[in-house]
């Protein structure tokens, strides 16, 4: 596309970004109404396919943009893209009402968990990216597969503890929510309620496709955008990108948060990030080697600043503050202020 204007690539970005908003919107839908309807989230396989589909944006940039070269969008948009997802929470704080700070109100520890994987997850890419490129099996890093089988077995663990927890947390004043979306709202219907299965299959299909083909829009009129700009695509990649495939968890989070579950909100932001850079995985396949040695320091600088975002939410909910400033609790605060900060500093981070 680098025959069209800037005007035109800028037309079909901004077209790319709303196609995704749109079809995550009707993917959520439908990925509820079927987990809801078989059960997917107690399988190991449902979870990985429910994962899968929250992160179809993020999939259909990381295949198009190794397949043409630019692994270090690649990577900023999956690790950068932790630290953008994270301030979605700033969002649904606001959204949460100016009472009482959504981390107040989220009364369970399953986020804490959630949080701590994402934590781990990206203390391997950080490894990873301090590997040899020769340190590898056939064409991947061990960290990625270390990546992956940690997300397995976490997932596995939280999911266990979701369902029989051993301990009781008791936080007054809370308003946790649903523990899980297959649990029927008291006020407002299941998606999708009685459309036939074969039809939420096929919204499921149709709103796949129009986000993997939106992502491969995005990845390279984005791409191109970035390259006049003389903008470092790792940058690029982790800042607007990002913001790009974050948008269907901005309306998801948005929408949990004004039915009362503001656990899930936190819930899903984490889980998402923590799955997010098993997409390194996929990448290494790619690209016929492994990614995660060529990061650079700009990415490791990124996976330090979505860790720290991710520490003060986790601290958030178990010191639960509660009065607002501007409708944001002080971790919110705090959290606007590092993001800010860790940018600023982003720009000075040499790339190698």
């Amino acid at each position: 596309m680098g025959s069209y204007s800037s005007l035109i690539l800028l037309a079909v970005f901004a077209a790319g970004a709303v196609a995704t908003w749109i079809a995550g919107i009707s993917l959520a839908k439908s990925t509820d109404a079927l987990d809801n309807r078989f059960g997917l989230g107690d399988a190991l396989g449902g979870m990985i396919l429910l994962s899968i589909a929250g992160t179809l944006p993020e999939i259909a940039i990381t295949v198009s943009a190794v397949m043409q070269g630019h692994l270090g969008l690649a990577a900023g948009n999956l690790i950068g893209g932790i630290a953008i997802q994270t301030m979605v929470l700033i969002i649904c704080d606001i959204t949460a009402g100016r009472k009482s700070a959504l981390t107040y109100l989220v009364g369970s520890l399953i986020p804490v968990l959630e949080a701590l994987l994402v934590i781990l997850v990206v203390s391997f890419v950080l490894m990873g990216a301090l590997l040899k490129p020769s340190v590898a099996i056939g064409p991947v890093s061990p960290a990625s597969i270390a990546i992956v089988v940690v997300w397995l077995c976490g997932i596995i663990v939280i999911n266990r503890v979701r369902k029989t927890p051993d301990w009781e947390a008791v936080a007054p004043g809370s308003h946790p929510g649903r523990p899980h979306r297959r649990v029927p709202h008291p006020k407002v219907a299941t998606p999708h309620t009685g459309t036939s299965t074969w039809r939420v299959a096929l919204y499921f299909l149709a709103a796949c496709v129009v986000t993997l083909i939106a992502g491969v829009f995005l990845q390279v009129a984005g791409s191109d955008l970035a390259s006049r700009a003389h903008m470092n695509g790792v940058i690029f990649g982790a800042t607007v990108l990002a913001l790009a495939t974050a948008l269907p968890e901005i309306s998801s989070g948005i929408s949990a948060v004004r039915l009362g579950d503001h656990g899930l909100a936190m819930g899903d932001i984490f889980g998402g990030n923590a799955f997010q850079v098993c997409l390194f995985l996929v990448a290494d396949l790619i690209a016929g080697k492994a990614v995660l040695p060529t990061a650079g320091n700009q990415n490791s600088w990124l996976a330090i600043l979505g860790i720290g975002l991710t520490s003060v939410y986790a601290v958030g909910i178990i010191f639960r503050p509660k009065r607002c400033y501007l409708r944001l609790g002080a971790d919110s605060v705090f959290v606007l202020v590092l993001f800010a900060l860790g940018i600023v500093g982003l720009t000075t981070i040499p790339a190698h």
